[in-house]
């Protein structure tokens, strides 16, 4: 993966913008240490070929601000991400999402579906329920290893080697020292080391979007990974059932972060949905 482009800010966001075409914004998961070019980096100059690519960090982490969130913390980043696309000009967009990245996107279809044109996901949980077991540690695997990495002696590389190679890797073997490197000194940042520390939630309250997934119009494509150490492909299968025009893709021998570990594959599945989507998209508009 190469050094991140300079990045700009707006509406208190740190963000990419790489490429030309139809605007497509990369929200990156919840882990320690992740950033918009941690999660995306390796495939973001493959899309950025043909499309405009949009890759902010999240509000509390990477560059972003770290502001405390108080009430539902869904509905708190739709709206700040429809904002930051008022601001950038941006009408409507797909959107392609990793974990945390993935729940505030279908949250935000179903509140703003004038402005998405498509939604691809991995491993988020909107709902805290599967279809034929419970989910591990209750749906809180992510908050624990969090805990986990901030707690004791604090965050080491070594920990952070682990959490990545346990939950988000299916071949660790593979996983970059630098990747490790990237996560880790993020990971250092005062402000989420503050907000990790934090006895009550500082990231808002939790949201059960079951309702919302059936309001979402965009076709959606959840794309998982055989052996997601959170969620195996039963759940999306779930997911793919409840919203209108769900789609669902399992690829083999990755894990949680498939746009990582798998960058030309995950590329070349993504690319194929979202031309698809843009094709169908002109045709109801008679284009």
């Amino acid at each position: 993966m190469s050094h991140a482009p300079d990045g700009r800010y707006a509406d208190g966001y740190h963000y990419l913008d790489l490429g030309a075409g139809l605007d497509t914004v990369f929200l990156h998961g919840g882990g320690p240490g992740c950033t918009g070019w941690s999660d995306f980096g390796p495939v973001a100059e493959m899309f950025a070929a043909e499309r405009r690519v949009l890759i902010p960090d999240i509000l509390q982490y990477g560059r972003s601000d770290k502001v405390r969130i108080i009430g539902p913390m869904w509905d708190f980043h739709a709206k700040r991400t429809v904002g930051l696309l008022d601001t950038l000009g941006v009408e409507r967009a797909d959107f392609v999402c990793n974990s945390w990245g993935g729940t505030i996107a279908l949250n935000l279809a179903a509140r703003y579906p004038e402005r998405v044109r498509s939604l691809v996901v991995t491993g988020s949980m909107p709902v805290f329920y599967g279809p034929l077991a419970p989910l591990p540690e209750n749906g809180r695997r992510g908050r624990a290893a969090r805990d986990a990495y901030y707690g004791g002696e604090g965050p080491t590389r070594d920990k952070m080697r682990q959490l990545i190679t346990r939950l988000e890797w299916y071949d660790g073997d593979r996983l970059p020292e630098e990747t490790v490197e990237l996560r880790y000194r993020q990971s250092l940042d005062p402000g989420e080391r503050e907000l990790a520390a934090m006895s009550d939630s500082p990231r808002g309250d939790w949201q059960d979007l079951t309702a919302e997934l059936g309001l979402i119009q965009a076709p959606v494509l959840f794309i998982w990974g055989r052996e997601d150490a959170f969620l195996t492909p039963d759940y999306p299968m779930m997911l793919a059932r409840m919203v209108p025009q769900g789609n669902l893709h399992v690829m083999d021998h990755v894990s949680h972060h498939l746009q990582e570990e798998q960058p030309e594959r995950y590329y070349a599945a993504v690319s194929a949905f979202l031309a698809d989507a843009a094709r169908r998209d002109r045709d109801l508009k008679g284009e």
